[in-house]
């Protein structure tokens, strides 16, 4: 339902991905509804990690690539991306922090 809360501009399926400035600038919300998108994603995010294991982590995940994607390596990819979000909303906050 948070698609409905933040009443985005744009299809179901959108994910952000290959979306232009223009469009990226339609989205608006306030700060307790993003707030509230965080701990949602968070608690969720804990519910899928928790029950991973040692042995869990060698297990492929996606047979597409060479070579195939274990749920590891697969893991290290999302840390990888969230602290590249982490960075850029890092640096927009100090950009406007200095206006």
């Amino acid at each position: 339902g948070w698609r409905d809360r933040f009443g985005l501009p744009f299809g179901k399926r959108a994910t952000g991905y290959g979306q232009t400035s223009a469009q990226v600038g339609q989205v608006r919300a306030p700060a307790e509804l993003l707030l509230g998108y965080h701990d949602a994603v968070h608690a969720r995010s804990l519910d899928l990690v928790r029950p991973v294991t040692n042995a869990d982590l060698d297990r492929v995940v996606d047979a597409a690539w060479d070579p195939p994607v274990t749920l590891g390596v697969r893991l290290v990819s999302v840390i990888a991306e969230d602290l590249q979000h982490a960075g850029q909303a890092a640096y927009v906050r100090g950009v406007v922090e200095r206006r």
